[in-house]
């Protein structure tokens, strides 16, 4: 398996068919998630799949009217279980726990032949009364993943390496 490849042509998608998904492949994208790094091994996420047309309509109101929260096979709600943990180094380590893990969502309903677009415009609170998620806890984003519509994603440019990358200094 080619993983650069699979990462070059990946796409945000900006329409979803409506499809349904398989449960066995979303069983194995779910599980990709599960299956991320997280600080100390901690492992303090809850991803919470969403089907049902009804929630993924709340949903979607709470999302300021996003088409694909409607029209995705599922909307993944990334959670963490513990928002107080702060590494060594003096960061939350949650938002870096649930972006690999997120990531490696992505990349498996990639390679399972889906698109996905990672969705940040919602109103949370109102995303944790439709799931029932703890008020204690965070909804840090919301992933949805479904057979890719007729609109077609553009790649955006990326900047060139040596922009971004620098060995033994800044």
């Amino acid at each position: 398996m080619d993983v650069l490849k699979l990462i070059r042509e990946r796409r945000t998608a900006r329409s979803f068919t409506g499809e349904p998904i398989d449960p066995e492949v979303l069983d194995r994208i779910l599980d990709a998630g599960r299956m991320a790094p997280s600080a100390k091994n901690r492992q303090a996420w809850r991803f919470v799949a969403v089907q049902k047309s009804e929630l993924k309509a709340a949903m979607a109101d709470a999302s300021y009217g996003d088409r694909r929260v409607l029209d995705a096979g599922c909307v993944v709600a990334i959670c963490t279980t513990n928002i107080h943990y702060t590494m060594p180094n003096g960061q939350s380590s949650y938002p870096m726990d649930l972006s690999f893990a997120t990531a490696f969502m992505m990349m498996q309903a990639e390679s399972e032949g889906l698109s996905s677009a990672l969705l940040g415009t919602y109103d949370e609170r109102s995303i944790k009364d439709i799931l029932t998620v703890p008020h204690a806890m965070r909804v840090a984003l919301l992933l949805a993943i479904g057979a890719k519509g007729e609109e077609e994603p553009t790649r955006l440019e990326r900047h060139p390496m040596d922009r971004v990358v620098s060995f033994d200094h800044w």
